[in-house]
């Protein structure tokens, strides 16, 4: 028995409980490769018993998992932690103290709690008692060696692998496409059929402007694309998904450029828990190495940049740009271009209209805190004017353009025929070695032979399916004749004609702003009410022009007739009440049309003019319903009641609703007519007459000096009246004074 198996640390009270094995490797790579130190660690078992140990509990559950810092939670280090806590525990045996510990918070965890209960601890070599100044010391330097040893081991490997990537030959798996030659040189795949299938990916982007639209032709067509599997390094073909091809063209090594370090991982605290993180992918240039021309590419890097802000400007998750800016199916033609020379923002669109098609641009600048807009205008006399200068630059390019047509459009789907092309080559390659395979192997060992056999059918129907694809291709060509080579022809050499006709998509219009156009700083200037633009073309050159802003037809056409009776009736009506009364007027808005809520709306708010969309309740005021619902007598009665002088009522506009004083409904006159109307079924209004003449000179003798009524409309409306009552009516001149009451006599 050797000096370990004699210690004398270890007493009664020890053995009574159980021994703990820790057992710990950092990845799974260790786990599999270093068969050796598991046997090492788990041979610490058996020393437990010679020690004198009965009940031995191995804890293997941390196996593959790292004990450094923010490294992942150990199960199996938090269940010795417990363990030793609730007192069942008697020694802690690991092959090495680095096993239990790579950090100090957890290495002073684990000795403090050791201390408190007297659990021991051991190595390959000693026992330890915690509370011994002797072994604390040791185990504080092991502790401290074990973490110090874990840091060095990284930052060598860290500095080897930097210094290997700075020369450009760090490679853990290159992307598809490129292989290492024999002298350790990055070419392209030998496979001609993965070259062009890659090429194509660039191709398409370049014609579609989008990685959706991209992705979608792949799809649609049904062309294969070739992907790394994550086991193996065989490559497979699959139909892309929307991440590949993202990935594809975000990735700078197919424009020959080397980068290392694009997602650099960082340490940040999560719910007080250390965790690793990988952070955001940063742009090639500010990575840690980054080497261009590096190897030959698929792309230029001029392109990859290009295709890297046509990426950015068409994501709408994108904080760095304000507009979006990908090709869609909207009328805003210069979504994305416009920018306000003002404060430098992106112009947003919005769309009006009753079809919700007509666009208009505006930047917002500081509204979000509270201010005002910067610029707001229309967008159709804009893209008139702006398309003039687009044409006078294109326009001599029309006839190459539709030769160019021609080409593309005789050419078919020659793309797709050369992918399909391509992968029947490799089928029938790939049959014919299935077929000597089964060709090579002795008929009578059936498990073999029909395992090849399948194996030949399965890439005979392939290449069948690839064939009659081929085929229903060649059947569907189209070749045009000469009367549309003609046509096509005519489009080029008349370029304008074909922008200003109706069929012209606004898709096409928009490719060709963007095509030509890099970006268009606009400013407003308020006092000439122009707005001035200055075209920043692709080439480098530079327009500038000047146009007068863009109204709106509510703003320049309302007439004022029905601004008058909008600010009349807005006091205390809703816009839907006053759009009401405007068209029972005969008024219409500037382009002709019906008034709505919405209309009125607009036009209070260019002219400043305070409202509500719904009509404010007033207490003291009623409408004629609401009279006659009081009174509960009909509309007829109210009306009656008005005209003899005992309601007043008032009316903010011609045709505008009635409004009756709620405190005329309980006058005495009143109520005692009504009372008398609901005992007996009759209106009498007798005894009332010389109050009701009164009252109707007066109403007469202001529509006469108010203009609304002439002095002959007002005596022959005097006869008729005179002549309903019985009465004798004088209706004096509007320059004259008041009447007096005893000029009205009672009724005869």
């Amino acid at each position: 028995m050797n000096q370990v198996l004699c210690s004398p640390k270890i007493k009664p009270e020890h053995l009574a409980r159980k021994a703990l094995v820790y057992l710990r490797q950092s990845s799974d790579k260790q786990v599999r490769q270093n068969k050796e130190s598991q046997r090492l660690q788990y041979d610490v078992a058996e020393r437990m018993r010679n020690l004198g140990w009965t009940e031995v509990e191995v804890i293997s559950s941390d196996l593959g998992c790292s004990a450094g810092i923010a490294a992942a939670r150990r199960e199996g280090f938090e269940r010795v932690l417990s363990s030793v806590a609730l007192g069942e525990v008697g020694i802690v045996g690991s092959w090495e103290v680095s096993r239990l510990s790579r950090t100090d918070k957890d290495w002073c965890r684990l000795l403090e709690v050791c201390q408190i209960f007297g659990t021991l601890i051991a190595d390959e070599q000693h026992i330890y008692d915690l509370n011994s100044l002797d072994d604390q010391l040791v185990l504080g330097i092991k502790g401290t060696l074990s973490v110090v040893e874990l840091k060095v081991l990284r930052q060598r490997m860290q500095a080897g692998q930097e210094s290997k990537a700075r020369r450009g030959e760090l490679f853990k798996r290159l992307p598809v496409g490129y292989v290492l030659d024999e002298m350790g040189k990055v070419v392209f795949h030998p496979d001609r059929r993965v070259y062009e299938a890659l090429q194509l990916v660039f191709i398409k982007f370049r014609e579609l402007w989008s990685v959706r639209q991209t992705f979608q032709w792949f799809r649609d067509h049904d062309v294969e694309l070739p992907a790394n599997p994550i086991h193996g390094t065989r490559l497979v073909w699959k139909i892309p998904s929307h991440s590949l091809i993202r990935d594809v063209l975000c990735n700078p090594f197919y424009a020959g450029a080397y980068v290392w370090g694009r997602r650099p991982v960082a340490t940040v605290l999560i719910d007080g828990r250390l965790e690793k993180r990988q952070t955001a992918m940063r742009r090639a240039e500010a990575c840690r190495v980054f080497i261009r021309d590096h190897h030959i590419g698929y792309i230029d890097w001029a392109t990859y940049e290009e295709n890297q802000r046509m990426i950015r400007r068409n994501s709408v998750n994108w904080q760095g740009d304000e507009a979006v800016t990908a090709i869609r199916a909207g009328q805003g033609l210069l979504v994305g271009l416009l920018r306000c020379g003002h404060c430098g923002r992106k112009l947003h669109v919005r769309y009006w209209g009753g079809r919700g098609t007509n666009a208009r641009y505006l930047c917002k600048g500081n509204y979000d805190d509270g201010g005002q807009y910067c610029i707001a205008f229309g967008g159709g006399g804009v893209y008139r004017r702006l398309g003039k200068e687009v044409l006078n630059v294109i326009s001599p390019l029309g006839v190459q353009a539709s030769l160019r047509a021609l080409e593309e459009l005789s050419a078919g789907d020659l793309v797709e025929r050369a992918a399909l092309s391509a992968k029947l080559q490799q089928l029938e390659y790939e049959s014919r070695k299935a077929f000597e395979q089964y060709d090579a192997v002795d008929a009578r060992n059936r498990l073999v032979a029909g395992e090849l056999e399948r194996r030949w059918n399965a890439k005979l129907e392939e290449a069948q399916t690839v064939r009659r694809r081929l085929a229903t291709l060649d059947e569907n060509r189209y070749s045009l004749t000469s009367e549309e080579e003609a046509r096509v022809r005519f489009m080029g050499e008349n370029f304008a004609g074909i922008w200003e006709s109706d069929a012209c998509p606004p898709t096409l219009k928009k490719m060709i702003f963007r095509t030509t156009i890099e970006e268009i700083i606009v400013c407003a200037d308020a006092e000439k009410r122009t707005l001035q633009f200055t075209i920043h073309w692709k080439g480098g050159a530079h327009t500038r022009l000047e146009m007068q802003r863009p109204h709106s037809a509510t703003e320049t056409a309302t007439s004022m007739e029905a601004l008058d009776v909008i600010r009349k009736m807005a006091v205390r009506s809703g816009d839907d009440q006053i759009a009401s009364v405007l068209n029972r007027l005969g008024y219409s808005t500037g382009k002709g049309k019906r008034w709505n809520q919405n209309r009125v709306a607009t036009v209070r708010r260019n002219y400043s003019i305070a409202g509500q969309r719904r009509a404010l309740p007033d207490p003291e005021r009623v409408s004629l319903s609401e009279a006659a619902r009081i009174c509960d007598v009909s509309h007829r009665t109210i009306e009656r009641l008005v005209e003899a002088g005992l309601l007043t009522r008032e009316q903010p506009a011609p045709r505008a609703p009635w409004e009756v004083r709620r405190s005329d409904l309980d006058t005495d006159p009143v109520r005692s007519i009504i009372e008398h109307l609901h005992k007996t079924g009759k209106l009498v209004l007798q005894g009332t007459v010389r109050t009701t003449n009164l009252l109707c000179l007066l109403k007469t003798k202001e529509l006469i000096m108010t203009g609304i009524m002439s002095e002959g409309s007002a005596s022959a409306v005097g006869s008729r009246y005179a002549a309903r009552q019985g009465t004798r009516c004088w209706l004096p001149a509007a320059s004259g004074p008041p009447p007096s009451p005893l000029m009205f006599p009672m009724r005869l």
